[in-house]
């Protein structure tokens, strides 16, 4: 039975291939990196405080603390205020054929629930988060085969963050079969395309993912029931399992090199390169025409008036690149959303469906830039993938690069010490914990 092969590979935990637990340790400190950068952001500075206010614990052993800040609150409330900071700072990792987000949901829980553990070893709780990444994806593959509606992130990686709430907390096999039916029937079932048409703080539904995710393995371990989940148990999902233990979809997951939505960072990628072998700028371009696939093609148009907008849409993400030639957690908020330069460069974008490249999504993320420079020059990219994913790959010191841009509100020697655990927790004899310090407290201090 599948819930069988499920609960061996989740609560036994077994040997992973080398590749996939180096893979998780570089999506585990990416994702800190944007958990850093986003605590700025008026959404994650809400989810925190809500969290405090709302999710109190009664024992400090039910309580978590939530990343980047200092305080403390019960593990969902932590765990869902943490996912929700990093959801709105779009620059985390993702795997093309689940259409979504893995990292910003496993990643926040796995903090969560292993704060009560300090004797966690490093490896070990990187083998946690490879499991929770392999089954939050097949969960994503079974979901969007059965159902109409392209749901969010939160639908399908809640039950990533239950697995691994059942793994930590030492579930058994019927445990884990009820926290997954708890998850998936209490996962956000929101329609991405409705975020997409009005962008907002609700961006890819982790926040919530995180939080019904951790409640249903805490709830399943105190002997609540769940009915089966249908993305596992059921025949027609089947085939999407039966691989588990050996593919491993985690090396084929995606790092974001900029904080906005990735639909929009093939044309970026397509509209940078033109730049470098071209050598013009802003006051040369007299046009830009964007061909892209329908989902991207969708993204806001305008000049956006909050950080969300910014995020999601493809136009202004290109006339910030034309213009500045990167796109950084400074470009999509504050100042920048009033950017007169940027502003003045939409009105000469236009975006539009191509057919070929739509037939390639969710797999691919492909797009083609033409550019009229003012003395009629017309410069074409071709065909151009976003750079991240496996096809092509960011290089170790642009991964390093990334990770203190994101994070540049830490001090340096902060932010060094967190980019050389990645390192470090692959050493048989570091705790979790060593880790855990580094991000627990404010931004502006260490814990002891």
């Amino acid at each position: 039975m599948t819930a069988d092969r499920i609960a061996e590979f989740a609560l036994s935990g077994h040997q992973k291939p080398e590749s996939a637990i180096v893979m998780g340790a570089t999506l585990l400190i990416d994702t800190l990196g944007v958990a850093a950068g986003a605590v700025g952001l008026e959404a994650g500075r809400i989810a925190r405080d809500y969290a405090v206010a709302f999710h109190g614990a009664s024992t400090p052993e039910n309580a978590a603390s939530i990343l980047f800040d200092g305080r403390r609150a019960s593990i969902p409330g932590a765990a869902f205020a943490a996912a929700t900071q990093i959801d709105n700072l779009d620059a985390h990792d993702g795997l093309n054929p689940t259409k979504g987000h893995i990292g910003c949901a496993v990643v926040p829980a796995l903090f969560a629930f292993a704060e009560a553990r300090p004797e966690l070893s490093a490896r070990d709780a990187l083998s946690a988060l490879v499991m929770s990444y392999e089954i939050a994806a097949r969960a994503a593959f079974a979901l969007h085969a059965s159902v109409v509606d392209y749901h969010t992130s939160g639908s399908w990686n809640a039950l990533g963050v239950a697995a691994l709430g059942c793994r930590l907390g030492g579930a058994s096999p019927d445990q884990l079969r009820q926290a997954l039916g708890i998850a998936e029937y209490h996962g956000p079932r929101s329609q991405m395309m409705r975020e997409i048409a009005n962008p907002t703080m609700l961006h890819d539904g982790s926040g919530m993912g995180a939080l019904v995710g951790t409640m249903a393995s805490l709830l399943a371990l105190r002997g609540f029931t769940g009915a089966p989940a249908l993305t596992v148990e059921d025949e027609a999902a089947a085939p999407f399992w039966t691989d588990l233990n050996e593919v491993w979809t985690i090396e084929r997951n995606y790092v974001k090199p900029y904080p906005v939505c990735r639909w929009a960072h093939a044309a970026l990628d397509a509209l940078s390169g033109l730049k470098h072998e071209n050598r013009f700028d802003a006051r040369d371009v007299a046009n830009i025409e964007v061909n892209t696939f329908a989902e991207a093609a969708a993204l806001f148009p305008g000049m956006p008036a909050n950080t969300s907008q910014a995020q999601y849409s493809l136009p202004f993400a290109v006339a910030t690149m034309l213009v500045h030639g990167r796109i950084g957690p400074d470009q999509i908020n504050g100042a920048a959303l009033r950017d007169p330069q940027v502003a003045a460069i939409l009105p000469r974008i236009s975006v539009r469906e191509t057919a070929r490249h739509s037939m390639r999504f969710p797999e691919g993320r492909w797009s083609d830039v033409n550019v009229e420079l003012n003395d009629g020059t017309r410069l074409e990219s071709g065909d151009t993938h976003a750079r991240g994913g496996p096809e092509a790959p960011l290089k170790m010191h642009e991964l390093e690069a990334k990770f203190h841009i994101m994070a540049a509100a830490l001090p340096e020697s902060r932010r060094q010490a967190i980019w050389e655990m990645r390192k470090r927790m692959l050493h048989p004899d570091t705790k979790f914990d060593e880790l855990a310090r580094l991000v627990r407290a404010p931004m502006e201090k260490l814990s002891g």
